[in-house]
């Protein structure tokens, strides 16, 4: 059997052991938690990125289809298709 001394010894050195490494997943978990952080902001950067080519297309299109002859019904109905839009968007910043 061995001495108390032996056993405190060997306890104390599991113990620093698993300090050790609780400190160093605590430190990995901090940075997987940045990381994330990152991805996240990366990925509302693109979202918007994409709000804005979908944007530009449209646009692009509507100058498009106005730029041929149309009549003034369908260029009226396009422009307060777009107001709705507008007012709509308004409403969703004011929430």
């Amino acid at each position: 059997m061995e001495s108390p001394g032996t056993l405190i010894s060997g306890i104390e050195y599991k113990v620093r052991k698993l300090i050790g490494l609780v400190a160093r997943l605590q430190n990995e978990n901090r940075e997987l938690k940045e990381r994330i952080e990152e991805y996240k902001n990366k990925s509302i950067n693109l979202e918007l990125r994409i709000d804005q080519q979908q944007e530009k297309i449209r646009i692009l299109k509507l100058a498009k289809s106005l730029s041929k002859e149309e009549s003034k019904t369908e260029v009226k109905l396009k422009i307060n298709e777009l107001l709705r839009e507008i007012d709509n968007c308004v409403r969703l910043l004011n929430k």
